[in-house]
C-alpha cells in the first residue's frame, strides 16, 4: 500500500479513492494514536470534527463521527466551519484531536480528511505514519479493544463553535474597519458564513459573493482560484478591497480598488511591514518558501526585514517559524500563518488584518502593495525524465550556472522535482519577460535531454 497522507492529509475522490470505509478507519486508527495518552491519563478523549459544505462531507463526517465513538473518543460536531477554525477550537477546547473534512481548492467531487493533533497542530510525519501503520494493522485483521457500555464515544453538536471562532477573530485584530467597503469571495466554501459576519462585526460595509453552498458548487468559477469576478465585483459596488478564500478557507488573496490582484507574496509584505511597525514581527523576520517571488525577497531586503526560506510546503513554513519563534509566514498560494492567533493558514485572519491595515494607514491596498515588484515568473513542466537526477546531473548544473549568470542578480532559476510524479518543474523570473520565456525555454529543453 503507497503513502495515504499526502501534503494536506489523505484527498482523494469521494466515495471512489476516499470512502467511507476509509475514513471511519483512519478516525479508529488517529484516535489509538492522538487520543492514547489522554485515555492512559484516566480521562475520556475528546475529538472536534469540522467540514466544509461538499456533499460527501456529510456521509464522510458520519463516517469519521462513528469510527471515533467506536474507538471511545467523545465528539463535538462544529458543522461547516473553515480548516483553521477546527484547528482553532481543538486547542481552546482542550480536545485530544481535531478532523476536517475538506479538499480545500480542489474540485467538487474531491474530498479529505485532515488530523490535527493536541493544540489544533498540524501533525508530524511521524505521527501520520503511525496512523497509517495502526490504520493497515485493522484493516488486515488485527483485533483491538473495542469499548463497550459507558466506554463509548458519545456525540453532540457544538453550535457555539462559531460564535467562538469569529470573537477570536475579532479579539486579535489591531484596529476596527469602520470605513472600509470590502467584497468577500466565499467560494461557496467554508467560510460562507463565518467570513462575512467577522468582517461586519469589525465594522465593515460587506458584500458577498461565492456565499450560496449546495454542496455542489464548491470552488465553481469563483474564490482564490478564481478572482475574475471578484474583480469585477469590487470595481462595480467601487469597494476599497476584495478578498478572496478557497473552498476550507486556510488561504486568501486580494484584489485592490482597481481590480488588481494582490496575492500571497504582496500579502505577507504588507502583513510584514505593519506588524514591525507594531513591534510584533518577531526578529524581524519573515518566512516563506522558494517559489515566493523574487520581487518579494528584493523588498524585504530594502525595507530590512530578514527573509527565511524552506521548501514548498505551508507545512514547512510553519515548522521553521514553530522551531526558531517566528511570527509571520506563508506562501505564495495565499497560506499566510499569524502563530500568534492561529496554527495554520487562516484565510479570513488574513484578509480582517490586511483590511485592518489599510484602515489604520489611510492608504489603498495598492499603494500599500507596491512595496514590492512582481517580477515575470514563467513556469514549465518537464515531464517523463526521472525527476530523481536532477540534483546529480552535471549537464543539467552547468545550465542553470549559465542561465543565472546571464539572468544576473535580477533573476533567478529554480528546478522542483514533482514528489509523486516523472516531472520537473522549471521556474525563471526576470525582469524582462521574454528574457524569462527564452531561459526556461531552453533549460526546458536541457531538463528533457538530461532527464529524460
Amino acid at each position: 500500500m503507497g503513502r495515504l497522507f499526502g501534503t494536506d492529509g489523505v484527498r482523494g475522490v469521494a466515495n471512489a479513492d476516499l470512502t467511507a470505509e476509509l475514513a471511519l478507519g483512519l478516525s479508529v486508527a488517529a484516535a489509538h494514536v492522538l487520543a492514547e495518552a489522554g485515555t492512559f491519563a484516566g480521562h475520556r478523549p475528546t475529538a472536534v470534527v469540522g467540514r466544509d459544505p461538499r456533499a460527501s462531507g456529510e456521509f464522510l463526517e458520519a463516517a469519521v463521527v462513528a469510527g471515533l465513538a467506536s474507538a471511545g473518543v467523545d465528539v463535538l460536531r462544529v458543522g461547516v466551519l473553515p480548516t483553521p477554525a477546527v484547528a482553532y477550537l481543538t486547542g481552546a477546547l482542550g480536545a485530544d484531536l481535531g478532523v476536517m473534512l475538506s479538499a480545500s481548492h480542489n474540485a467538487m467531487p474531491d474530498n479529505g480528511v485532515k488530523f490535527f493533533a493536541r493544540g489544533g497542530h498540524k501533525l508530524a510525519d511521524e505521527l501520520e505514519d503511525r496512523i497509517e501503520a495502526v490504520y493497515e494493522e485493522h484493516r488486515t485483521g488485527a483485533p483491538w479493544q473495542r469499548p463497550t457500555g459507558s466506554g463509548v464515544g458519545r456525540v453532540k453538536s457544538y453550535e457555539e463553535g462559531f460564535d467562538q471562532y469569529v470573537a477570536h477573530l475579532i479579539a486579535v485584530l489591531p484596529n476596527r474597519l469602520d470605513g472600509l467597503k470590502i467584497v468577500l469571495d466565499e467560494a461557496h466554501g467554508a467560510a460562507a458564513r463565518v467570513s462575512p459576519e467577522a468582517f461586519s462585526r469589525a465594522g465593515a460595509e460587506v458584500i458577498t459573493i461565492g456565499a450560496e453552498p449546495d454542496g455542489l458548487n464548491i470552488n465553481d468559477g469563483c474564490g482564490s482560484t478564481h478572482l475574475d469576478k471578484l474583480k469585477a465585483a469590487v470595481v462595480d459596488h467601487g469597494a476599497d478591497l476584495g478578498i478572496a478564500h478557497d473552498g476550507d478557507a486556510d488561504r486568501c488573496l486580494a484584489v485592490d480598488h482597481t481590480g488588481a490582484d494582490v496575492d500571497g507574496d504582496q500579502i505577507l509584505a504588507v502583513l510584514a511591514l505593519a506588524m514591525r511597525e507594531r513591534s510584533v514581527l518577531r526578529s524581524d523576520t519573515v518566512v516563506a518558501t522558494v517559489m515566493s517571488n523574487l520581487g518579494f525577497k528584493l523588498a524585504m531586503e530594502r525595507e530590512g526585514i530578514q527573509l527565511v526560506q524552506t521548501a514548498v510546503g505551508d507545512r514547512y513554513v510553519l515548522e521553521e517559524m514553530k522551531q526558531h519563534g517566528f511570527a509571520l509566514g506563508g506562501e505564495q498560494s495565499g497560506h499566510v500563518i499569524v502563530l500568534d492567533h492561529a496554527t495554520t493558514g487562516d484565510g479570513t485572519l488574513t484578509g480582517l488584518m490586511l483590511a485592518a491595515r489599510v484602515c489604520q494607514s489611510g492608504r489603498t491596498l495598492r499603494e500599500l502593495a507596491s512595496v514590492m515588484d512582481r517580477l515575470p515568473q514563467v513556469l514549465i513542466n518537464v515531464p517523463d525524465v526521472d525527476r530523481t537526477r536532477v540534483k546529480t546531473s552535471a549537464e543539467l548544473a552547468a545550465a542553470v550556472s549559465d542561465a543565472e549568470r546571464e539572468l544576473g542578480e535580477t533573476g533567478r532559476v529554480l528546478l522542483r522535482p514533482s514528489g509523486t510524479e516523472p516531472l520537473v518543474r522549471v521556474m525563471v523570473e526576470a525582469a524582462d519577460i521574454d528574457q524569462a520565456r527564452s531561459v526556461a525555454g531552453r533549460l526546458a529543453d536541457v531538463v528533457k535531454s538530461a532527464l529524460g
